[in-house]
């Protein structure tokens, strides 16, 4: 029975309405959750054109590594030459090939499943004589426990004492004594990490007093040793941020010098980086403070012959302090390639480190590495971004 008042057409057109208002809210509800999806989308496009360019970055390291038959990276990658077939290690001596016919593998497994087999000269899946001799002398080296001088280790390697410099150098950057310097440093670090006391960690690295410990803090630390086992905690670091023709500046400094010089685009996104790299630190903005910092560097980018000479407080490697040292002492309109850096710091064949050294330049301007360019004089990579880089160098050279 029909209720009373109740036409069939007002029930239509009451679930009519209700189906209506339940489209409409489920529609509206599918709006809501679409600009998520939109902006998931961007992120992902954006993380895949960074995955492309840095590994574009890669190949074109790896390639002046083969031009320079850089033998240090033997065992790192290998390079297969499509129109052969076949792969090799950097080091080969043949004829290089085109570079648009070369590919490269993080090793020989991957190179032969791609249908590439080995090159029978170089011998890409043997470990060389000289590499066997390095790898013999880093062995006896990290498990010394006291300091190892060349003539004791090349007598245990059974090499002369030159020849195992000069392959030893050739392969890791470094001489025997300096590697053992960076190897008792790196221990003293991993000690103090532990909360372990300064005294005890200096020691068992094999220094023989606090004061061959501190004189190395400066370089190899960035801080004293107490500082650095807190993690930073207790350092001060000041920092200002200013516009400059090539995007929004950062320059830091601790009571001992200059230890951050970079570029961006937005003050936010500096103040960020910096506080994710000395979290432990105590920061603060102080414009005033940092101007002598800060007016020196702007007079450079605007074009004034302005010689940069600012003391710093940067960590270093004993290989990198002498690269920075070099590039310091490019003149200002002028360029060096990686070749010649190698050459100047005596060690030909450490283009590839040499371009790691500059990559991890933390005070831009101040250690102009952007003055390293390519051996065909084209530009290389830039941590602040090549369009930045080219702009430097024009400047530089208009105003030379």
């Amino acid at each position: 029975m029909r209720k009373i008042g109740t036409s069939p057409k007002a029930a239509v057109g009451g679930n009519t309405a209700l189906k209506g208002a339940a489209l409409s809210k489920r529609f509206a509800r599918k709006g809501r959750i679409a600009p998520p999806r939109s902006r998931s989308y961007a992120v992902t496009m954006q993380t895949q054109l960074q995955n492309e360019s840095q590994n574009e970055n890669r190949n074109e390291n790896h390639w002046q590594q083969v031009m320079a038959r850089d033998a240090r990276q033997d065992g790192r990658f290998v390079f297969a030459v499509r129109t052969t077939g076949i792969y090799c290690r950097p080091s080969c001596p043949s004829r290089r090939p085109r570079r648009d016919s070369v590919e490269f593998f993080p090793d020989p497994r991957e190179a032969e499943r791609a249908g590439y087999r080995a090159c029978l000269r170089c011998k890409p899946t043997e470990i060389s004589a000289q590499a066997q001799y390095v790898l013999r002398a880093r062995q006896l080296l990290d498990s010394a426990e006291g300091v190892v001088t060349l003539a004791q280790l090349s007598k245990r390697v059974g090499l002369s004492p030159f020849h195992l410099q000069r392959l030893f150098k050739r392969a890791t950057g470094l001489s025997p004594r300096e590697y053992q310097s960076a190897r008792r440093m790196q221990q003293v670090k991993t000690e103090l990490r532990k909360a372990g006391d300064v005294t005890t960690a200096l020691y068992d690295a094999g220094f023989s007093s606090p004061s061959r410990l501190y004189e190395k803090s400066d370089q190899q630390l960035g801080m004293t040793p107490g500082a650095y086992r807190r993690g930073g905690a207790g350092a001060t670091i000041m920092f200002a941020i200013a516009p400059t023709p090539l995007g929004r500046m950062l320059v830091a400094a601790t009571e001992r010098g200059l230890c951050a010089v970079r570029f961006g685009e937005t003050a936010t996104e500096l103040e960020r980086g910096l506080r994710s790299e000395f979290h432990a630190a105590t920061l603060h903005r102080d414009d005033a403070a940092m101007r002598r910092y800060i007016e020196p560097l702007l007079a450079s980018l605007g074009g004034d012959k302005t010689i940069i000479d600012l003391p710093l407080d940067v960590r270093a490697t004993a290989f990198q302090q002498k690269v920075w040292e070099t590039l310091q002492r490019i003149p200002r309109g002028e360029t060096r390639s990686y070749t010649e850096i190698a050459r100047a710091i005596g060690d030909p064949k450490a283009v590839r480190a040499v371009a790691r050294a500059c990559a991890s330049n933390p005070v831009a301007l101040a250690v102009p590495c952007h003055r390293v360019v390519r051996s065909d004089g084209n530009l290389a990579g830039y941590r602040w971004g090549l369009e930045r880089k080219r702009k430097l160098l024009e400047r530089e050279r208009a105003n030379s």
